[in-house]
């Protein structure tokens, strides 16, 4: 009998503008619905204490290692089953989803040790107010022990992302979101007949909101995505599309770490000026996450695309592609530059800022917001890396930037002219990361681009 063969993916054979917006908008509003989630989150919890709202602070680190994990290894499952799939490989697509799943439930075995034995020492570390400790503590070992929710979220959307199924993914995300945004009231002050659990009750609409996402992403991955098979009966984990896995995705595991080492620094640095210095800049991340945050989404949609024109050795496609992504990214920069530059007072006055405040924020936003633009380039070429399985060229960016330039710089320029001086060690550092940028892009171009 012979065999029927699969049917062309539409990454390989949609108009690239339509397939690009098609994956991506959907993306951007999930992207969207996080950022808001972030924000509201922290009001909620700022309403118990503010010992309540420091702890949750605290655990940064801690979650932003958790999600880098998870993301990471996300990508690379990404990459490798996007090639595969544009290579007609239909044995290594479903072994890189299997080991994909397997590795998401080792990430969360390690959490569970984490949660039990090291989330004490861990804010310990960081003060010695007991109140803070102890709500810390309460509030981080859910979330570490309860991480099976995140890490199934992340490995069931990565797979209907690899396929072209974004849609899917802003339903599953979204849900996550309202389902949190729901729950977290009603469990932390004790509303519609609900216990009053404080600030457990944050984690615990946090991990729900996981949980429930996760089940919505396997069942969809069950109904809707018939290029991907999961199965983990007789699973054997695959040490060559493991180590494939994480040849693209611990690049990122690092690049999302550094994340949390440039925050940690760049606090040290503000604190020493003021608590208020700090409190600016904890906004100025809040703010500028609806910016970034749909410009992640256009990278996430962006990725497969480029990843399976690869491995169909589609050239034409890949460069389509890569220049609409930056075009796109380079105006939603534009839009977000004007937004802080034209309006950064009545930014700050969501968060209820004082004069003082004020008065420091309002230059922090329009000096900062002067490299939104470069970095739309940069943040989209380092996609491109990655989905054609040079993440390593991001992570050395990602290094240089903020750790080589941003901090020295910033360091300096505290030295130098103050606290208003700090906030250009953004601009110099985004312009070092402009200049690896092209030198990268121009070599991926002659490297591997040129010769599909």
């Amino acid at each position: 009998m012979e065999m029927t063969q699969p049917v062309e993916n539409k990454m390989g054979v949609m108009p690239e503008n339509k397939l690009l917006l098609t994956m991506t908008l959907p993306m951007m509003a999930s992207m969207l619905v996080q950022a808001l989630y972030n924000i509201v989150d922290s009001i909620f919890v700022a309403r118990i204490s503010e010992d309540a709202l420091t702890a949750v602070s605290l655990a940064f680190p801690l979650q932003t290692l958790m999600v880098a994990l998870g993301a990471g290894m996300g990508v690379g499952v990404n990459a490798l089953l996007s090639k595969s799939l544009g290579e007609k490989d239909y044995n290594l697509v479903n072994k890189a989803a299997n080991n994909g799943v397997f590795l998401s439930v080792v990430s969360a075995l390690v959490f569970v040790l984490i949660g039990i034995f090291a989330v004490k020492p861990f804010y310990l570390s960081q003060t010695n107010d007991v109140e803070i400790v102890a709500y810390g503590v309460e509030y981080l070992s859910i979330v570490c022990c309860c991480s099976i929710g995140i890490y199934t979220q992340f490995i069931f959307e990565r797979l209907l992302q690899s396929t072209g199924n974004t849609f899917y993914t802003m339903i599953t995300q979204a849900t996550g979101a309202i389902v949190n945004l729901i729950l977290d009231p009603i469990l932390i002050f004790g509303l519609l007949g609900m216990p009053k659990f404080g600030v457990a009750g944050a984690a615990i609409a946090t991990v729900t909101g996981q949980i429930v996402a996760g089940i919505m992403a396997i069942i969809i991955n069950e109904k809707k995505n018939y290029e991907v098979n999961v199965s983990l009966k007789g699973f054997r984990p695959c040490g060559n599309t493991i180590k494939r896995i994480y040849v693209v995705g611990i690049p990122s595991i690092i690049m999302q770490s550094i994340g949390s080492v440039m925050v940690y620094g760049m606090n040290q640095i503000l604190i020493a000026f003021s608590s208020t210095a700090a409190a600016v800049f904890g906004v100025y991340f809040k703010l500028q996450s609806f910016i970034f945050m749909p410009i992640f989404g256009l990278n996430n949609g962006m990725v497969p695309i480029i990843a399976y024109n690869y491995g169909a050795r589609h050239r034409k496609r890949m460069i389509k592609t890569i220049k609409l992504s930056v075009t796109y990214a380079v105006a939603i920069m534009v839009i977000g530059t004007l937004i802080f530059q034209l309006i950064p007072d009545k930014l700050f006055m969501l968060f209820d800022a004082s004069e003082h405040m004020l008065s420091m924020g309002v230059p922090a936003l329009r000096i900062i917001s002067l490299h939104f633009i470069i970095a739309g380039f940069c943040i989209v070429a380092g996609s491109v890396f990655q989905a054609l399985g040079n993440a390593v060229y991001s992570m050395i960016n990602s290094i240089c930037r903020q750790l080589v330039v941003l901090l020295p710089a910033a360091y300096i320029l505290a030295k130098i002219g103050g606290v208003n001086a700090v906030w250009w060690a953004f601009p110099i550092a985004e312009l070092m990361s402009l200049i690896m940028s092209v030198i990268f892009m121009i070599k991926i171009y002659r490297d591997i681009i040129s010769k599909v």
